[in-house]
């Protein structure tokens, strides 16, 4: 039995789930998000309390098992308290600035970068005088959040040698040492 899967997801107050056939739909303060799933696993909600089931121990059902009630806790959590991500530019001349649902960076390269973001992604940019400046970004869906991270980071990936580059707040770069002078 999978121990992921056997767990149930206790839902917060003013979060509301919908079953439809195999679409869930999970409803919050923050949002609202939909999760097609497959139709052989089942979701029951009873007394504030979610639980996904299968039917037998297939090898593929088993893996299903698992995913679908982390993603449907992710979705539960997101509605209900939102996900938070902090990204830090490193390096001389590195800026970001938000504009309504578009971020601009200026990288270090002959031109800034323009990204639309999605309506559901809330930005913010931080720039303090002797700080790095920070990207602060927040929404209710995990993946989508995780995957505008991940794009942004795409622009300038950290760099061992100097550890300039688009890298999350906390995060450690390992260092490599530079080339060593000559005998």
């Amino acid at each position: 039995m999978s121990r992921i899967g056997k767990l149930p997801i206790h839902l917060p107050k003013g979060v509301d789930i919908k079953i439809d056939g195999n679409i869930i739909t999970v409803k919050g303060p923050k949002g609202e998000l939909k999760q097609e799933i497959n139709p052989n696993i089942s979701v029951k909600v009873d007394n504030g309390v979610c639980t996904v089931e299968r039917p037998n121990d297939e090898r593929q059902l088993r893996a299903m098992h698992g995913l679908y009630r982390a993603l449907i806790n992710n979705m539960v959590v997101g509605v209900s308290e939102g996900y938070k991500k902090t990204l830090e530019l490193v390096g001389v001349g590195y800026r970001a600035n938000a504009n309504g649902q578009v971020l601009e960076l200026s990288l270090g390269y002959t031109h800034a970068i323009y990204l639309g973001l999605a309506p559901e992604i809330k930005v913010q940019t931080v720039s303090e005088r002797n700080q790095n400046p920070l990207i602060i970004l927040e929404s209710c869906d995990k993946q989508l959040l995780g995957q505008v991270c991940a794009k942004i980071r795409s622009f300038r990936m950290p760099e061992p040698y100097k550890g300039k580059g688009v890298k999350f707040q906390g995060e450690y770069i390992r260092r490599k040492a530079g080339k060593t002078a000559g005998k």
